[in-house]
């Protein structure tokens, strides 16, 4: 018996007999099992407490941060935990409510195709089962690894008569759709750093796909954004006004005005319940595959620079080679005071310290550290809030060195490259 198979049949056996229980006990057990995550899950710890950081228009304390941490575990574990009580219900009308259906229900009976735009919010999973309760639909489902239970999550998720279409055959299956009258769900809060568009999303740049307005406006059909919220035993949906595509603009001024306007609703949304968003995910990824190795290809970094002077100048001399490995990620620079007037690369923040100890900020923001110094407290300090790893110059040295040839073996641009970059892309043999 392959993995996935024992995988599957472990989850559906242990999640069997919540579904027998009622939502307010599977949201407070639920509850109790996310803040255990929160405590045990280490990378997506970091993610979320690093994104809650990063989102400017939140202005939170690291108190506040690692409430709303928690809070957003506590709800993907609730989500987990829904799907065979989801997959048991009938009659959804109990636990779900749309406030006002009508927005939707009036342009349907028409035969208007309609657009819904929704985040990683809350449930979810609900907005479809709510929506194809009332109308014919499809959504836009990205599978899992495991088939056998991605297909179990597709049966529930279609329970209502909705279809599932696989992001491959959206853009075709979505026209047709849309041009039918049938109303196509897309859940569009992903980070897309190949896209041409971005948004800047609690005050910091989000690239994101533009297909929900390109199927708009080539189809004439509204975006309607909808709101979930969690309420007690059950959950309340909330309809947009619906947000019409102008055919008289242009094509690449509308989608970027309508692409503004649904994410501006989505975080105003978020903004009431912070707790019930997915801030695991990488929404402000700014790195594409093609030049970074996994493990480097973060979205907020810090350099630490040294106090020494012939340390501090070989550093400096080389940072313009990071600037172009990282073109545009968040970057923070961590100066002596004793160079604030020496000319480094851009970045979007510089603090000056005038003692190495002034470098242990207490700032969550930051998923990688190069730290160009010898004090070794930064390593410990940084790692235990949001940082995946701290590199120094020797780690760098090790990771590099079997790219290494004697001519280039202490050039230090080289070693970058080397050590953080994929073969053939910055570098070559």
């Amino acid at each position: 018996m392959d993995k996935e198979k024992i995988a599957y049949y472990c989850i559906r056996a242990m999640t069997f007999p919540i579904r027998y229980l009622p939502y307010s006990w599977i949201h407070a057990i639920g509850r109790g099992i996310g803040t255990i995550g929160y405590y045990f899950m280490r990378d997506y710890r970091k993610r979320a407490l690093s994104n809650l950081a990063l989102a400017q228009g939140l202005s939170l304390s690291p108190k506040e941060l690692v409430k709303i941490a928690k809070q957003s575990f506590q709800n993907l574990a609730i989500n987990c935990l829904e799907y065979p009580k989801l997959a048991r219900e009938k009659d959804f009308s109990r636990v779900i409510r749309c406030e006002n259906p009508e927005v939707a229900e009036n342009l349907y009976k028409k035969g208007q195709g309609i657009i819904f735009f929704c985040g990683h919010q809350s449930n979810w999973e609900v907005l479809f089962l709510d929506g194809t309760a009332r109308m014919q639909g499809i959504a836009i489902g990205k599978p899992i690894k495991n088939k056998r239970l991605y297909n179990w999550i597709v049966s529930i998720r279609e329970k209502n008569g909705g279809t599932i279409i696989s992001p491959r055959n959206a853009v075709r299956e979505g026209i047709r759709a849309l041009r039918k009258g049938v109303f196509l769900g897309i859940v569009g809060d992903q980070g897309m750093p190949d896209s041409s568009y971005s948004f800047p999303f609690f005050g910091r740049r989000a690239w994101t796909s533009t297909a929900p307005a390109l199927l708009s406006y080539k189809t004439q059909s509204p975006i309607i954004f909808a709101a979930t919220k969690r309420v007690r035993g059950g959950y309340k949906i909330h309809y947009s006004e619906p947000i019409w595509p102008d055919v008289n603009q242009p094509a690449e001024k509308e989608v970027v005005r309508i692409m503004d306007e649904v994410l501006t609703l989505l975080e105003k949304s978020i903004l009431l319940t912070p707790g019930e968003w997915l801030w695991q995910h990488n929404r402000w990824k700014q790195q594409t595959p093609q030049i970074l190795y996994k493990r480097f290809r973060q979205d907020c970094i810090c350099l630490i620079l040294p106090e020494e002077e012939e340390l501090f100048q070989n550093v400096a001399a080389h940072l313009p080679t990071l600037k172009t490995i990282y073109p545009r990620v968040f970057l923070t620079l961590l100066v002596p005071e004793r160079f604030r007037h020496t000319p480094l690369i851009e970045a979007d923040e510089t603090i000056y310290y005038g003692s190495l100890k002034e470098t242990l900020l207490q700032d969550y923001r930051f998923k990688l550290i190069f730290n160009f110094t010898d004090y070794a407290p930064i390593a410990k300090h940084y790692e235990k809030l949001s940082a995946f790893e701290v590199l120094d110059i020797k780690t760098l040295k090790a990771l590099a060195q079997p790219h290494l040839t004697p001519e280039i073996e202490n050039d230090l641009s080289e070693i970058f490259k080397r050590a953080i970059c994929r073969h053939g892309s910055l570098w070559s043999k």
